[in-house]
């Protein structure tokens, strides 16, 4: 200690000595304690080495905080901006791990100490930086350090994974599960508990999603267990939610499976330089530790991976199109022509549009994003899959599918033989490994290796074997296919097809539409069908006509008509019946309406007593008739809808004289200014 305390210079006392105290974990702080007093304890080290009190700082911010990286210990950071500052004559800590369990972290408190004069001190003694042998003994020991912990981390993982593999490790269980006495997984004993689990399962099963599946849970209470605290491991009850249906659905436990790894960290760095850490899943092929059977199950493992692909189908996040509520029929299945992208369904009045508005923003962009009614998408694609559905396409499909089950047939018995000769060799090789001499060892080494060669041959052929029966897909029998061909136009016309189902059966033969709309009156709506199998098709058609869409005979009525009431020409085209172009019956606003985007004249209005259009009134008062409207809106002067639905203003000399003095004492109603439309001047 001699020589350690020849090293501490006058220079060094006149600073600060810093005692740094650290443990992994509060469970470490909690069961630990004689490591922390000890670490505490420094603080009589560094006075006996002549450090006074008041320069003695200790530094306990990271108590509980791991020391892999320096990313969120305050404490470490505090520590290292003292030193960089010069403040730090040395730092303490009971063992050089204490500081880092990071080589990148420690090295680089190495060298600020090594810059800034700054002593080191552990129990072993007291190195100096500057000297290259202390700085090359901290150095092993702080590389010693780092090579301990993955030592250990590794020890402790392989524990973990060969109790898992034994399927005896324990962690926590989902609710409906609990641990009896012996430590096996068994059901929960409440029933209500059990009943309330089952129910998830049999409502999806109704219900064909989660969402669905809460819906029919119809706010029934569900168990939830609590982790952790004074309360962890009891029962609380609250509403079902998405996430925990999801969450039930796709855990394997309910399936009586035990299962290890499905979830793994992976760290990453920030653009900031710190460390992050997140979790993720593992496909289920990748499962490091599956075991079948392992306790009771709520559900099948075969009802597991029909619910897990049932489940992946409606998650439109990942490319997959479910059948949804609504009456367009191709929803989420239409592209945009102009910028690729999935076109959005709206329902404007309650009639189905197809919209993409990602380049309305572009008014350069000739070819930009437009909406188109799904009418007249949804009716098209539907003949075409209608036309392609038929009994002659069903034979030369049903003949393909024989010619591959044929062939599938074939493949499968020559990989049953395959199985079966692997199998006899392995069982030739186990018989010759025990039939060896155990004193024979260089025969018996040779006869072992081929054995588990043999084993590991067969293991492949069950494997392909397995993966073949799991990837062949049995078809329905042929008088169900051909029964359907024939009543195929009937069941899709049926009042009792739902357009879910009519959604089913097209996403079974459509993979996308898309969608190319100019804005040329001339040009015609182009849709491109892109079929299941791979085959594609461009349908055209025609562009409704503009100004209101009306047809060629509502046109001509409304010209032979045009001296006549708007009310007796709705009516008169409801005796003929003609409809507009959204299907409803013509009204007298429709029929004005309709003649002003046409351009046909209207007869003169039948005005009363004292009565004046809106035009008339804004010509006399020389106000614009957006302000004359917004007076009428606001009771400011009152009008009668006619008929026709034109406005019939009364204007009656006092109500002139009071309209004039509002127009002279507006602000904003000056001569000259009526062009501007007025919506403050009242």
């Amino acid at each position: 200690m001699t020589s350690s305390q020849s090293k501490i210079t006058r220079q060094h006392l006149d600073r600060i000595a810093i005692v740094y105290v650290r443990q992994s974990s509060l469970a470490q702080v909690r069961g630990n304690q004689e490591s922390t007093a000890r670490q505490y304890g420094l603080t009589e080290e560094a006075r006996r080495l002549g450090w006074d009190p008041e320069r003695i700082l200790v530094i306990d911010a990271d108590l509980g905080i791991s020391g892999r990286s320096a990313t969120g210990r305050l404490g470490f950071q505090d520590l290292v901006h003292r030193v960089c500052l010069g403040e730090a004559g040395a730092v303490f800590g009971l063992e050089i791990s204490r500081l880092a369990r990071s080589s990148a972290d420690l090295q680089r408190l190495l060298e600020f100490c090594s810059l800034t004069g700054t002593l080191v001190v552990d129990a072993d003694g007291v190195y100096d930086l500057q000297s290259f042998n202390d700085r090359l003994l901290l150095g092993l020991k702080g590389t010693m350090s780092e090579a301990e912990i993955y030592i250990l981390a590794g020890r402790l993982q392989e524990s973990k994974r060969a109790a898992a593999r034994r399927g005896d490790l324990r962690f926590r269980l989902p609710v409906g599960y609990v641990h009896d006495d012996d430590g096996r997984t068994v059901m929960d004993p409440s029933d209500e508990v059990r009943s309330a689990v089952a129910g998830v399962f049999a409502a999806f099963d109704v219900a064909g999603s989660a969402y669905g599946a809460v819906g029919l849970f119809n706010g029934r209470p569900f168990p939830h267990r609590v982790y952790g605290g004074a309360l962890g491991g009891d029962i609380r009850w609250g509403p079902l939610t998405h996430a925990r249906a999801v969450q039930i659905l796709s855990n394997p436990a309910y399936a009586g499976v035990y299962v290890y790894g499905r979830c793994h960290s992976q760290r990453g760095v920030n653009p900031d330089g710190s460390l992050r850490t997140k979790t993720g899943r593992r496909p289920r092929q990748e499962w490091p530790v599956v075991i079948p059977g392992h306790h009771e199950a709520y559900v099948t493992w075969e009802t597991f991976l029909a619910n897990e692909k049932r489940l992946a189908s409606n998650d439109n996040r990942h490319g997959a199109c479910p059948p949804r509520e609504g009456s367009a029929l191709l929803q989420g299945m239409v592209r945009c022509g102009s910028c690729g992208r999935v076109m959005a369904t709206n329902y404007p009045f309650g009639n189905p549009v197809y919209d993409c508005t990602h380049a309305r923003g572009d008014h350069a962009k000739t070819n930009a994003c437009r909406s188109i009614r799904a009418q007249l998408v949804d009716g098209e694609v539907a003949k075409r899959v209608l036309a392609a559905i038929s009994t002659e396409e069903i034979q030369l499909a049903l003949a393909a599918a024989d010619e591959v089950q044929a062939r599938e047939a074939t493949r499968s018995r020559a990989l049953d033989l395959q199985v079966e000769r692997a199998r006899y060799e392995a069982g030739r090789a186990e018989r010759a490994f025990h039939q060896c001499e155990p004193e024979n060892r260089l025969v018996a080494r040779t006869l072992e290796r081929r054995w588990e060669e043999k084993l590991q041959a067969l293991e492949e052929a069950e494997a392909a074997q397995a993966a073949a029966r799991q990837g062949t897909i049995p078809l329905p029998a042929r008088a169900e296919l051909e029964a359907l061909a024939e009543n195929f136009h009937n069941l899709w016309a049926a009042p009792s097809t739902t357009c879910k189902d009519r959604k089913r059966i097209l996403r079974a033969l459509v993979a996308d539409v898309t969608l190319i709309s100019k804005p040329a009156p001339d040009d015609n709506i182009r849709i491109g069908i892109h079929w299941q199998s791979g085959a594609t098709e461009e349908v055209f058609v025609d562009r409704p006509s503009k100004h209101g869409r009306a047809c060629v005979e509502v046109s001509e009525a409304l010209r032979k008509l045009m001296d006549r009431p708007a009310g007796e020409v709705a009516k008169v085209l409801a005796a003929k019946g003609l409809k507009t172009y959204r299907g409803r019956q013509f009204t007298a606003r429709s029929v004005c309406w309709l003649r002003n985007t046409l351009g046909i004249p209207s007869p003169c209005m039948k005005l009363g007593p004292n009565e004046r259009t809106v035009a008339e009134v804004a010509t006399e008062l020389g106000v614009t008739t957006n302000t004359v409207y917004t007076w009428i809106e606001r009771k400011v002067i009152d009008a009668r809808r006619a008929e026709d639905g034109r406005l019939c203003v009364s204007f009656t000399a006092g109500i002139r004289e009071a309209c004039i003095t509002r127009v002279a004492n507006s602000r904003h109603l000056r001569p000259g200014t009526q062009g501007h439309t007025i919506g403050d001047a009242i």
